[in-house]
């Protein structure tokens, strides 16, 4: 079999696309290279919804945790103690067991035990704890100045906050948002070994690495593409939250826009 029928029979297969079996014997490092990367697809989906709703959630919370009402602070900040204090492997545990008994007793959430829902909530409930603490502390590094200079030109209510709390709180936190995000991609590789099963061994990255290093005994051929397409997506993630940096600091001079790069930014662009 050629890399090209390789492609054609196994790039989808952990969508339920192409090739149901696979390969046993002889395996090629085309068919590891091509499942492994047909796995990330899944990767790549946990970790785009998570970041995706977690920012937005994580916003609310973190404005929760600031507000001067002990009954919306507390919820906020036990939310965030709670993900925050527990490993993530425990958390797709309980998780699974609780969504279990959910689906038991209301039948029409039967979808919250596949991983494709159960363990994207939880992935999304952990980032958006993380998220939410590194948001409040850019509000409580705001400088007293800026908020005062809104006061001066007028700015009130949902006006100040857009035009200026908001902005600068996102330009303090985007440098240790985007080491998150890339920690929440590289995170997703525990949907494998958590309760949450692979439907009809429609698996993610780890998944078919795992398989490979079983059926060929050598394991040091599906790791290192697994961490490879990892490397390729982490460098996605630099160069798109990169531009947002650079839009959110556009107004400053380039040499202190440098310097609002994250460590691992400046370390790979320089």
């Amino acid at each position: 079999m050629s890399c090209l029928d390789t492609l054609s029979d196994y790039a989808l297969r952990s969508l339920g696309i192409g090739e149901r079996l696979l390969p046993r014997s002889g395996i090629s490092l085309c068919e590891q290279a091509t499942l492994i990367g047909s796995g990330m697809l899944w990767n790549i989906y946990f970790g785009m919804l998570a970041v995706i709703f977690g920012f937005f959630a994580a916003n609310g919370v973190a404005l929760a945790k600031n507000a001067p009402q002990r009954a919306v602070r507390k919820p906020a900040e036990w939310f965030i103690f709670l993900f925050r204090g527990s490993p993530l492997f425990i958390q797709f545990f309980f998780a699974y067991f609780l969504f279990l008994a959910l689906k038991q007793r209301f039948p029409a959430l039967d979808g919250l035990t596949d991983a494709w829902i159960g363990a994207a909530i939880v992935l999304w409930l952990n980032t958006t704890a993380y998220s939410a603490e590194i948001f409040h502390g850019a509000l409580q590094a705001i400088p007293k100045g800026d908020a005062e200079a809104a006061d001066a030109y007028g700015f009130s209510g949902w006006p100040r906050f857009r035009r200026i709390i908001w902005p600068t709180m996102l330009r303090l936190a985007w440098p240790a948002y985007t080491n998150e995000a890339i920690f929440i991609f590289h995170s997703t590789t525990l949907v494998f070994v958590s309760g949450f099963p692979a439907v009809q061994q429609r698996g993610d990255a780890l998944y078919y690495a795992s398989y490979f290093a079983d059926r060929t005994f050598n394991p040091f051929v599906p790791y290192p593409i697994l961490a490879g397409y990892f490397v390729l997506v982490t460098l996605c993630i630099i160069g798109l939250f990169g531009l947002v940096n650079g839009r959110l600091n556009r107004h400053l001079p380039q040499a202190r826009r440098a310097g609002k790069r994250p460590v691992f930014l400046t370390q790979v662009f320089r």
